[in-house]
């Protein structure tokens, strides 16, 4: 396969891929060094390996790289910006969301996929989207705490107008 490309945490990209059907988790992990993507159950099921790709959270496990010409991937990576944490990790950090941390970024990239589209999220949809992605650390208790800290600290900033603006 020729170069694919793609826009990459906020960058254009052009990746020789070996391999059309591989996984983009395995792509990102091993051929990209971006390992902040954990590898879990390896068939979608538990969040482990959560992205964003065109604005949606998804499980990298499941897409094959050759179909992602020209979409927009963001991995966990992305968010840690100049500015600090995103407020989600932010959030995780202060509320001790997070045991060993395996689990951690996929929960993280889906309640920021999460709150670009939705800035505030009710209770049931905020326990919806943590519903998808599994700990066997923690109780989810202080999760759900951290993801309901990071909703008002997104409300906060609601004069804010895009997303980049919102997580600053």
């Amino acid at each position: 396969m020729n170069g694919l490309r793609l826009r990459l945490n906020h960058e254009d990209v052009e990746i020789q891929v070996r391999d059309p059907a591989a996984t983009l988790l395995d792509v990102l992990r091993d051929d990209l060094g971006l390992t902040g993507t954990k590898s879990g159950c390896a068939i979608g099921y538990c969040g482990a390996c959560t992205v964003i790709v065109d604005g949606e959270a998804v499980p990298a496990c499941l897409l094959m790289i050759g179909l992602l010409e020209g979409r927009e991937v963001r991995t966990i990576e992305d968010l840690n910006g100049p500015e600090g944490l995103d407020p989600v990790q932010a959030a995780f950090v202060r509320r001790a969301g997070l045991q060993c941390g395996f689990c951690t970024p996929g929960h993280v990239m889906a309640l920021r996929a999460l709150l670009d589209e939705d800035p505030e999220p009710d209770d049931e949809r905020i326990r919806r989207t943590v519903d998808g992605n599994y700990c066997r650390c923690t109780g989810y208790v202080k999760i759900l705490d951290s993801a309901r800290e990071a909703v008002a600290t997104q409300g906060k900033r609601a004069g804010a107008t895009t997303p980049a603006e919102r997580r600053r």
